[in-house]
């Protein structure tokens, strides 16, 4: 009979820690929760029962030293790498640890890596048509006519990543921060809720990085936006909440002032020992 269950067959194996569904805590306002992750690689604790909370939003800049956990800390969100223990929400209903990478890609979360990866040989526009959340079967990439919203979608995001006059150029004719600029409007194209930005300024010049800036704090509001990077100044010039990581842990958190000024933040991670920083 449909729906019977065998009383011999083998039990199913245990669900993730966060498959009984949202646990007590979450709170409306909050997209994103990551609740004592731990990611081990090789004995090596990548994640060491981290714990952080990014408001529906909100734009936070995470900081930290070379292994402090900030990339696999990406990976866990993105699905691209499964944690030991903990667990993963995105909004009030959505299980991270039970999605395949694209399921999350989907559901609203967009992430954007350090080099930028666009298609050269198609134009600007191109570009971000291509982008465009929905059907990607050959059939539709084929024949496919875009509506008058989704015109005016693409429009818009060419005016929020100030690539309008540069619509019809190949994508390979852009400067290195313009390129870093296409591919965030490329993300936006899949209408995102959450935004993930590695290192959005290495490489780039005074003017893109000022560019840069305006950018990501212009998204703020509409879109929550998670940005990793190493240039404190360009964190000072858009940061409103700063988390720092360290060993895999969150080491201090608040505003860059705040932050700046933690003597454990000095230690491990802007150079200078505690004690000394205390004299000057």
């Amino acid at each position: 009979m449909s729906g019977a269950t065998d009383p011999g067959a083998a039990a199913p194996a245990p669900a993730p820690d966060s498959a009984a569904g949202p646990g007590p805590g979450r709170r409306p306002g909050v997209v994103l929760y990551l609740e004592a992750i731990t990611v081990r690689f090789d004995g090596f604790k990548a994640l060491d029962a981290l714990t952080l909370y990014i408001d529906a939003g909100e734009l936070r800049c995470i900081i930290g030293p070379n292994g402090a956990g900030k990339t696999t800390m990406m990976d866990v969100i993105t699905g691209k790498t499964r944690p030991d223990s903990g667990t993963a929400w995105f909004g009030q209903d959505i299980d991270l640890l039970t999605r395949t990478e694209p399921q999350i890609a989907q559901s609203g979360i967009g992430r954007k890596f350090q080099k930028p990866t666009v298609f050269e040989h198609h134009t600007v526009f191109e570009n971000l048509e291509l982008a465009m959340a929905g059907d990607k079967s050959v059939w539709r990439s084929l024949f496919h006519r875009l509506t008058p919203a989704q015109g005016e979608l693409i429009g818009a995001t060419l005016e929020t990543i100030g690539l309008v006059q540069r619509r019809g150029e190949l994508a390979g004719a852009l400067s290195h921060g313009q390129k870093q600029w296409l591919e965030i409007g490329m993300l936006l194209m899949q209408e995102p809720k959450l935004l993930l930005i590695d290192e959005p300024v290495a490489g780039m010049t005074p003017q893109e990085t000022e560019r840069t800036a305006e950018l990501l704090l212009s998204l703020a509001g509409r879109h929550s936006v998670v940005v990793v990077e190493h240039d404190m100044d360009f964190v000072r010039s858009i940061a409103r909440k700063v988390t720092v990581l360290h060993e895999g842990r969150v080491l201090a958190e608040g505003d860059i002032d705040t932050v700046q000024a933690d003597p454990r933040v000095i230690e491990v991670y802007l150079g200078q020992p505690a004690d000394a920083a205390t004299r000057t």
